[in-house]
């Protein structure tokens, strides 16, 4: 299992943009399914978005597409989640997730993962947007 580092959070208003990087430490990030997750208080964790092994194998929560956007760089060993037009619905901490398995991946893609399709977790890193 990986151990993963977020960055990023913080506080902004509402419309706001910010950006979370993922990384791994110690390890490689390359044939990891990677994703993200939210978890607002009181509420379930949430998948966000995840993204496969390129920038355009990824796939979004209705709530946040075309807002949000996943991306990846190998070369850096890290991921990314660029949001914009952010909202007070999402505020939560938001946790990076990967795995290696190729049923991650298949679900990934379709669209259909979940939290306990991933082995490895980072402690996460909030964000409240708020006026």
């Amino acid at each position: 299992q990986l151990q993963l580092e977020e960055s990023g959070g913080g506080s902004v208003q509402p419309g706001e943009s910010l950006r979370l990087s993922c990384a791994p430490s110690g390890s490689s990030f390359n044939y990891y399914t990677i994703a993200w997750f939210r978890q607002a208080p009181g509420k379930e964790r949430e998948a966000v978005a995840c993204i496969g092994d390129s920038n355009d194998r990824t796939k979004y929560a209705d709530s946040v597409s075309g807002r949000f956007t996943m991306s990846r760089d190998n070369a850096k060993n890290s991921a990314y989640l660029q949001m914009t037009t952010l909202e007070p619905e999402d505020t939560a901490v938001y946790y990076c997730a990967a795995d290696r398995g190729l049923a991650t991946l298949a679900r990934c893609l379709a669209g259909a993962f979940a939290a306990q399709d991933f082995g490895s977790w980072g402690q996460g890193t909030q964000v409240t947007v708020s006026s």
